[in-house]
Parts: C-alpha cells; structure tokens; sequence
C-alpha cells in the first residue's frame, strides 16, 4: 500500500488506516476473530491503528481496544516502530454510556492508563477525544502538552473540533492530526474549512466513519451513484468512498472500522483505485451539501 505523511513528522504511514472502535463495543466479535482482523490489516499494509480509551463496553473495559491492540502486535510480532498506534483521550462511558471529559486531570490519568494497557512508554499520537465546553480549551491542551514535556507522548492531535480549536491549540503545541466524522454523505468538515485548513498547514486528516458510518452498512450498498462508479472499477461501493475521500486530499488517511478481516483487506486495496475527474464530479453532484 501507497503511504501519506503524518504531519510533519516526517514519518509516513499507509493511506487506509485500521479504526479499531468496532472490536471492542457491544457487538465486538469474540478476541481470536479480533486478532484475525488485525492480522489481515498488517498483511495488507496498515500501518496506522486508530483507537481511544473510550473504545469499550462501559467504564469498567476502559482500555480495551488498546490492550486487544497490544496482544494483536504481540501475537504477530509486530513492534510500535512498525504500526503506528495513534488513541484519545477525553471521552467516558459510564455504564455504557458517552460522556466527555477534558479536566487536565482527568486526561493525564487517562494517558497513564492507555499506556499500562498498551505496555508501551510513550504514545505516538495521542489526540484529545472531544472539545469539553465546562473545561477552557486551553486546559485541556496545556494537559496534552504537559504529557508531550513529559515524554509520555510524542505527538498531539484534535477530534472533533472546528477550525477554530485548530487554530487555538496550535497557539500551544504542534497539532499533527485532526479526526472528524466525514464521508460523501456528511461534508462538514469539507463546507466548514477543516479539510481545506488541514491540507494547507500540512496536518493529516483523519476521517471517522469513512464509508458512512453505522448507517453505512445500509445506505452505501443500496446508493445507485456508488453502486454505478464501483462497476465501472470492478470496486465495491464502500471502496469508492475510500477513494472519493483519498482524492479530496493529500492529507487525508481514512481510518474504517472492521470487524471482520475481508473488510478491512478490502478497505486496504481501495487506496489504490483511482477516481476519474467525471467520478469525482458525479460523486460531488449525487451527494450535495
């Protein structure tokens, strides 16, 4: 797989990432088919995973996406240098619940705590989950880089936030990556300028929910517009997201979730399916703002 620069850092990593949310929620497959997904996403050239503290069943799995991360590149013998973990911090479950939590303390005791259940000393991309409007914004990104001072993570990156919180939090520390919900049927981030603006800091973005989210797994395959491209490329309609979102950008690594391994093998080999200029056109048109 083709591969996009994190940032500035001038690392690169591979153009479709892994979101690993779906391997850890209610429906989670049992562990030994969770393994089986990452293994398939190593072997199609992922090497960026997205997860969160908050990727569990309720407050008491805190952690668990990460630790499954953990076991996966232990099982397979892949190390931190190789596959990029990138998580956030700023979100709870309580009782299965979504809440947000941006107190200093709060985050810095959640990093700790993505650390022991990733078995690792410093985080990569550590990204703050949510804006918590109780908590100043600068609060909670004096946390991050009071983390970053400490060694305990390398890089830091936003979800969920405008241009604006972009734009503050870059007043206090390099920003790397942005993580907004984005896909061809939900284009804020592309009408409110945090794609344009990420693209010409040269931040990466990072869309969630690539192919349309959990009402995805209906309204993308029965779509006529999706459906007619991805036969014109022997592609399938959740392949053609990914690439619709990969051409809007140089900046831009979707991260799909999977919960089976064919989906995230097939999720990889859509970073090398092109889009006409006509696709593209047609795709805009289908799915207005």
């Amino acid at each position: 797989m083709h591969k996009r620069p994190l940032g500035k850092t001038g690392l690169e990593v591979s153009a479709i990432g892994l979101g690993g949310m779906p391997l850890s929620l209610s429906t989670r497959p049992a562990e030994s088919m969770a393994l089986i997904v990452f293994r398939q996403a190593f072997e199609s050239g992922v090497t960026l995973i997205d997860t969160a503290d908050a990727y569990c069943i309720d407050d008491s799995d805190t952690g668990h996406n990460e630790g499954l991360i953990a076991r996966a590149l232990k099982k397979y013998d892949k190390s931190f240098d190789e596959i990029v973990v990138a998580t956030k911090g700023g979100c709870v479950r309580p009782e299965g619940a979504w809440g947000v939590d941006g107190r200093p303390e709060h985050l810095k005791a959640a990093c700790e705590h993505s650390l022991q259940m990733l078995g690792i000393e410093r985080i990569d991309l550590y990204q703050l989950h949510a804006v918590d409007s109780s908590v100043p914004f600068e609060d909670s990104i004096g946390a991050l880089v009071d983390l970053q001072n400490e060694g305990k993570i390398r890089w830091i990156g936003l979800s969920n936030v405008g241009v604006d919180h972009i734009v503050e939090a870059q007043e206090l520390c390099e920003v790397v990556s942005v993580q907004n919900r984005c896909n061809v049927f939900e284009r804020t981030s592309f009408t409110n300028g945090v794609v344009d603006y990420c693209t010409a800091q040269g931040i990466t973005f990072l869309p969630h929910s690539p192919v349309g989210g959990h009402r995805g797994h209906s309204r993308t395959p029965d779509d006529p517009t999706l459906n007619k491209i991805a036969k014109s490329h022997h592609a399938s309609p959740y392949q053609v997201c990914l690439a619709w979102l990969l051409a809007k950008s140089p900046r831009m690594i979707p991260i799909p979730g999977a919960s089976r391994p064919e989906s995230i093998r097939f999720s990889a080999a859509a970073a090398d399916l092109r889009l006409s200029k006509e696709d593209m056109d047609v795709l805009d048109a289908a799915f207005p703002v």
